[in-house]
């Protein structure tokens, strides 16, 4: 409710009018619409319309500089100019006295820094919005850092998000932009992301959870968490040291090898997105400290993404496709991916898609630079109304972020020669015997389910036929290929069941129970006789009803 947040509406609508803003007051009901310029529309150039946008939010304060920085890791909603400037964006905030870091402490502690830490500074090494952070040392002598949550960060923060769920409902209901840009959806993913940041025992499982993926690894390097000292409000970490990784100049100085290390640093990241499926979201080279054997260190794990399997397998096909620049597969990949929301022209899809082939043709990817194309890639899903869920952006940005600082450190560097031999395994594990019967099971199951809805889903819509007034005529005539299909759809899906049961369970037996091992090619060759038996069938069921 408007009346709820008075105070705070007022300072959010005098700072987007002094930007020159006001379209956005207009579609979230700030301000009165201007009669002679139709809503929400913007009246500067993207550029400095963006540097406005960004200067309003510095303004704002730190849940919209937040905002904002989610909103640079998206170039598949926002065009260019705008993504530039948000990268601008700065989390940083005045500090706090040490008298408050002390009573936090305290409070969640139980004792005075002094009795948990052999020493504490009393100077902040950052201020940020959500808390501050400290060096200190522990009674056993290890560097620690201890970061603590500012005072005010909740109350602010939740003010703030039920402001931006009001504002982005209004503007939904008025702004074609924001329906187009899922803006509800959007405030809800960084909502959660956002109230994940105020919670420092997610950042410290996050941090454990990498030590433990990168364990076979002594060339990353996670910092222990301290469990005695860290809570929800205070967290404890050890303390890295090491060079900035793009500081070229202080690398050459220490004789680390830059080719080596920056091999070092993409198989690293690599390792996050493309086997343990979780990755540090905010890899820039601040949080990358290079230790003096070549190793480097990771700080800083508020901002994680997560891989679901399916949604690791279209970025695959999507990465493929655009490897081997196959327009075709470069359609499909983008539909799997992208959460649709509005009717997509597939035909228009398809011929952007096909320009975006021809343009580069000639010259070799590594020529090209993964940036530049995923730039043009994530205008062209802009263009058609596709939006890509959260994850993918940021996989996207990451791989962009490994392929500039790797550049920097070897100018031969190829990210995509990197990348080859990830997407290689990955499709391997796909061919193994028990993933493709896995798939085929699920395949059916998903099938199977939609057998099982289309009953409902037809009342629905003969109910909303009903009440709207639309007459439906069907013959009998009319309605016979559609049993047809159902009826072969309901067989294949049987079949193919019992198919992917036979293949897990042969592949799943032979090779570990003993006894079976001495009749393996007889288990082999009637499994083979089975599955041929149903694939005849199909044939044969097929053919009868085509008759």
């Amino acid at each position: 409710m408007v009346t709820m947040h008075i105070g705070r509406y007022r300072e959010i609508a005098e700072t987007l009018a002094r930007h020159g803003l006001g379209y956005m007051l207009e579609a979230t009901g700030l301000g009165r619409p201007s009669p002679d310029t139709p809503a929400a529309a913007p009246r500067q150039p993207q550029p400095v319309a963006a540097r406005h946008l960004r200067e309003a939010l510095e303004e704002l304060g730190p849940t919209f500089v937040k905002f904002g920085q989610l909103l640079s890791t998206r170039p598949d909603l926002l065009p260019e100019p705008y993504i530039v400037e948000l990268v601008k964006l700065q989390d940083s905030a005045p500090s706090v006295t040490i008298a408050v870091v002390e009573e936090t402490i305290r409070n969640e502690l139980g004792q005075d820094p002094s009795e948990c830490f052999a020493w504490f500074d009393s100077a902040p090494l950052a201020s940020a919005s959500i808390g501050q952070a400290h060096a200190a040392r522990r009674p056993d002598g290890t560097e620690v850092v201890v970061k603590v949550r500012r005072p005010d960060a909740v109350a602010q923060v939740h003010e703030d998000l039920d402001i931006l769920r009001t504002l982005a409902e209004r503007a939904t209901r008025t702004w074609d932009f924001a329906r187009r840009l899922d803006l509800n959806g959007v405030i809800r993913e960084f909502s959660q992301t956002l109230l994940a940041e105020l919670d420092y025992l997610h950042e410290a499982r996050n941090a454990e959870r990498f030590a433990a993926n990168f364990a076979h690894r002594p060339d990353a390097i996670v910092p222990r968490i301290f469990w005695d000292t860290t809570t929800a409000r205070v967290l404890t970490l050890e303390r890295l040291r090491g060079l900035k990784i793009t500081d070229v100049d202080a690398l050459d100085s220490a004789g680390i090898d830059r080719v080596r290390l920056a091999q070092t640093g993409s198989r690293i990241m690599l390792q996050m997105i493309f086997e343990d499926r979780f990755f540090h979201a905010d890899p820039h080279p601040g949080n990358l400290l290079v230790q003096p054997d070549g190793s480097i260190g990771l700080i800083d794990f508020g901002m994680v993404g997560e891989l679901r399997e399916e949604l690791a397998d279209a970025l695959t096909d999507f990465l493929v496709a655009f490897t081997l620049r196959s327009a075709e597969g470069l359609v499909d990949a983008v539909l799997d991916l992208s959460v649709v929301r509005a009717a997509v022209d597939h035909d228009e899809l398809r011929a952007a898609m096909t320009s975006f082939i021809a343009d580069y043709e000639g010259h070799s990817l590594r020529e090209l630079g993964f940036a530049r194309l995923v730039s043009r890639m994530l205008g062209i899903l802009r263009e058609q109304g596709l939006r890509l869920p959260r994850e993918v952006p940021l996989v996207l940005k990451v791989l962009i972020t490994v392929e500039g600082i790797g550049l920097q450190l070897d100018p031969e560097f190829d990210i995509f020669g990197v990348l080859t031999p990830y997407v290689q395994r990955i499709l391997h594990r796909r061919l193994t015997m028990t993933s493709i019967s896995r798939r085929l099971i699920q395949a059916a199951s998903d099938g199977g389910e939609l057998l099982l809805e289309l009953p409902v889903r037809l009342r629905r819509i003969l109910d909303a036929a009903d009440r709207t007034g639309f007459d439906v005529h069907l013959r009998a005539a009319e309605l016979e290929p559609l049993m047809r299909r159902t009826e072969r759809v309901g067989n294949r899906l049987v079949a193919g069941i019992i198919a992917a049961a036979l293949i897990m369970g042969i592949g799943e037996v032979v090779p570990t129970e003993e006894r079976w091992r001495s009749s393996k090619r007889g288990l082999l060759g009637a499994g083979a006789a089975v599955i041929g038996s149903l694939a005849g069938y199909l044939i044969l069921t097929a053919r009868r009803r085509g008759r």
